[in-house]
């Protein structure tokens, strides 16, 4: 079992001993996490926003570049010339 310091229902430190304002929680809390009303910890929905707008962004990215290889190839460069340019 791991100890964590709670401070407005998150999980602000994490070890392995106790210590006074510490509480006893289950190995799979980290810092950050978020105490809910059932005694559990997950992490805040603002995370899985963030991680969502990375991948979101990402996706663009790859869009993006997939059509600047279309459009490249479209004017006739050959492979070669369209990775020179990429690179």
């Amino acid at each position: 079992m791991r100890y964590a310091k709670i401070e407005n229902n998150i999980a602000v430190q994490i070890q392995p001993y106790f210590e006074e304002g510490f509480i006893e929680v289950t190995d799979n809390v980290e810092a950050g996490m978020e105490k809910k009303l059932n005694n559990t910890f997950d992490y805040p929905q603002s995370y899985y926003d963030a991680i969502q707008a990375r991948l979101a962004e990402k996706q663009a990215k790859e869009i993006a570049k997939a059509s600047v290889l279309a459009k490249l190839s479209a004017l006739g460069l050959t492979e070669e010339e369209v990775q020179a340019i990429i690179k």
